[in-house]
Parts: C-alpha cells; structure tokens; sequence
C-alpha cells in the first residue's frame, strides 16, 4: 500500500515520532542544571535516574504516576498518528507497573498550512486508544503551532511497593523485550517515500499493558520502555542507574518485517546514529557498526524492556555485575 492522500503529515514536520527527540546527551546536560527533584519521601520516582514517569505516594497502598509524551506526524494518516501517539504516552505508566486513570490531549497545529478537520481525526485516534486501555481522554490543550503535534498527558495509579523502575536492575537475570525495534527506519522510510508498512503501525499500536501486568504478577522490579533513545539508548539509561552491566545477545533480538532491508537501502533516521554516539563510550561490542545502529533505532511507541523473564516474549540478553562497560553486545 502506498499513501497517496490529500495531506501527507509527515511532510509538515522536520523529525517524526520519538526520532524527534532531543538527543540524549544534550538533554542530560539541561537536566543537570536544573533544581534538584530526585526522590525523597512521598516523591517515589523524581529526576534521578531520567524513570519513565514521576511517581508520589498519596497513601499506604497507592502512587500516583504522572508523564506526558507527544510528537510530531510518524505516520501520513491522521487517525493512525493519534493511535501511535497516545498508545506511546500510555506506555509511561506501564513502563512503571501502573494503570492508566486519565489523560489529557496536547495538541499543535498549524491551521493555516492543514485542514483542522484532520485534527479532529488525531484526536479520535487518541480516544480510541485510551478507551481500550480503560482510562478516559478528557480535555486538554491546543495551540497553533507551525508543526503538526499531538500527545496525552497522562495519569495512573500503582502500588507503592510494585512499581517497575529503571534503577532496579539485578545481576543475574535475563532481560525480556516485548515488541520487535526497527520502526524507526521504517517510519523513515515511510516519510521519504508514502510506503505504508502495516506491521510497524500494529507494533506502534499495540499496548504494553499485558506484559506489564504480567511483570507485575511475577513480582518483578525493573522495566523501561524503549522509544526514542532505542534500546542501547535506554538499557544504557537503566544499567548506570541500577550499576550494572547488560549483555546483549544481537541475534536474539526480533525485528520488524522489512527494517533490515529498509537499513540496507539507507534509511535511517539521524536520531539513530545520535544515540549510538551516546552510547559508544559505554559499549563494548563485538558486531558490526551496522548492527549497533539497528540496536540503536529511534523507536516510537515501542515495547517494555523488563529486567526478568515473561513467558511469550523473547530474552535478548542478561544483567551481569558491574564491569568497564554498561552494555556488552555479543
């Protein structure tokens, strides 16, 4: 299928999806210079370690877990960005073992240059999606903005004690990825030449609220979830934050149909090679620089990485104890 449609939103936008992310390092180096907020008291989950989302305390048995994620066009149709985008911001709350309550939308738009109908169908695509996670869509915020973008802020609830973190990280168990990478290239790809790739769309649409629930019940501790930053990205993230070493085993990792040969043939976003350049100085590898940056696709509404084993999902690797590098590929 190609898309041929009247407005091709990807057009109206310099990045798209969490590609268009700020670049790591620069965002680190912003954070840092900001007013402490680590985590202290009832604010379970601060500005520490750069979690999923913000966690408080509000009684013995219940947090309160609060994100807000959103970007520009990933895909050309309307109703299908909204989906992608709102699945995403939802992932935040299952990233931590919570359950979404209610969200509200973010939205920009440049009226001028694009149709405002279309936004109406974004915002049925995010509607749709918070409906079939249980949480409400209710309100939000608009502004006139010289490029399309659109996502929720969300809000959930967990307990205390469940909550998945990206700081709790032990040697000596298997790491567990819950939807395929390569996206990235292939929302590339689509934004280069109107190729629609259905199978990415569905990876991009697909909640994590299953192997969240399910990482929960088997009472396990640490997960993220791999968006813009790609998996060596946020396991990078997560191992200096827990003190710990990952090993990856490249050739366990799945892949989504088409990205491998979307690589070959060039498409790859820039927000790729950025974040395999963050991650170099904490890398020890022995794959090709090729593979390392399809390690390191900007993924967009991507699966859990969670520290354990989850029945029906492939382990791509291990933690092990600290060593000279946060990550080892193999």
């Amino acid at each position: 299928m190609t898309t041929d449609e009247r407005v091709r939103l990807t057009q109206f936008a310099a990045g798209g999806g969490c590609a268009c992310k700020v670049p790591p390092g620069e965002l680190e180096a912003v954070l840092a210079g900001l007013p402490n907020s680590l985590a202290g008291g009832d604010l379970l989950v601060g500005l520490d370690h750069g979690d999923d989302a913000a966690a408080v305390r509000i009684s013995g048995d219940q947090a309160v877990i609060a994100t807000a994620d959103f970007f520009t066009p990933v895909v050309d149709d309307a109703f299908e960005w909204g989906r992608i985008a709102a699945t995403n911001a939802l992932s935040d709350v299952y990233a931590m073992g919570g359950t979404p309550i209610v969200g509200v939308n973010l939205l920009g738009w440049p009226r001028d240059k694009i149709p405002f109908e279309l936004a109406a169908e974004v915002l049925r695509g995010g509607g749709e999606v918070c409906a079939a996670a249980g949480a409400y869509l209710a309100g939000g915020h608009s502004i006139d903005d010289p490029e399309p973008k659109y996502g929720v802020a969300v809000t959930g609830l967990a307990h205390p004690d469940k909550l998945l973190r990206n700081d709790a990280a032990e040697p000596g168990t298997p790491l567990t990825l819950t939807k395929p990478i390569g996206v990235g290239i292939l929302n590339n790809r689509h934004k280069a030449t109107g190729e629609w790739f259905a199978e990415a769309v569905a990876v991009m649409t697909t909640l994590n609220r299953e192997a969240s629930e399910q990482a929960v019940a088997l009472g396990l501790r640490a997960a993220t979830d791999i968006t813009g930053f790609g998996l060596l990205g946020h396991l990078r993230k997560m191992m200096r934050a827990s003190g710990t070493t990952a090993v990856i085993d490249a050739a366990a990792v799945p892949y989504v149909e088409g990205a491998r040969r979307s690589f070959a043939e060039g498409f790859v976003p820039g927000g790729s090679r950025r974040n395999l350049d963050w991650v170099q100085p904490d890398l020890d590898s022995a794959v090709s620089e090729d593979e390392l940056v399809l390690l390191a696709d900007a993924q967009t509404s991507g699966g859990l990485l969670v520290v354990g084993e989850i029945p029906g999902y492939p382990v791509v690797g291990e933690v092990v104890q600290r060593g000279e590098h946060a990550i080892v590929v193999r």
